[in-house]
């Protein structure tokens, strides 16, 4: 058999211009096909996520409420501080530097706490209810670590009657403890 060289060329540039047409309709139809999946699943959905959709919207409507709340907590404590302490220590910025720094010392992270001190101080903060606050956390003994939030409980309620609390855990611990010998 015998190709000329005109005869293989044509054939080759027909081969070339088929290839690169179904490459070009291939890429074409690759672009169409996932828009219009994605207008066809709205379609889908709604149908069947009308109760997907309320779902997470009373999920959203809860967490607004939880986070409401906790905010209202939060005003709530550092107006019950500015009610119970003396105009330095229940001011809302020594409420908040003192409440971290007894955390922080707590955790013995001192440096940051030292930090804080500095701060503490420039707002003219009271340097013995400080003092308090930190030997009630201490006297009412260990606490789990991994417990934050007994930990910032304990904390606010030393902060906000350091003598009150530290008295009365005393006392509960007086007459919880045994007499008699401590085994080995």
């Amino acid at each position: 058999m015998f190709f000329s060289r005109v005869g293989c060329l044509s054939m080759l540039r027909r081969t070339v211009r088929s290839a690169a047409a179904v490459l070009a309709g291939g890429v074409l139809l690759w672009s169409v096909v996932p828009a219009m999946a994605e207008d066809q699943a709205p379609a889908q959905q709604q149908g069947q996520g009308q109760g997907d959709k309320k779902d997470g919207d009373q999920k959203a409507a809860e967490q607004a409420k939880a986070e409401a709340l906790e905010a209202a907590k939060a005003i709530a404590e550092y107006k019950e501080a500015e009610a119970k302490l003396s105009s330095s220590a229940g001011a809302p910025e020594c409420v908040w530097t003192g409440r971290r720094i007894v955390n922080l010392l707590w955790r013995d992270d001192m440096d940051t706490a030292r930090r804080y001190i500095d701060l503490y101080d420039r707002f003219g903060c009271s340097s013995e209810h400080l003092k308090f606050a930190f030997r009630c956390v201490i006297e009412q003994g260990p606490i789990d670590m991994k417990a934050a939030d007994r930990l910032a409980s304990r904390v606010h309620d030393c902060w906000i009657a350091p003598q009150e609390t530290t008295t009365t855990s005393n006392q509960s611990t007086l007459s919880t403890t045994r007499t008699g010998t401590i085994p080995n």
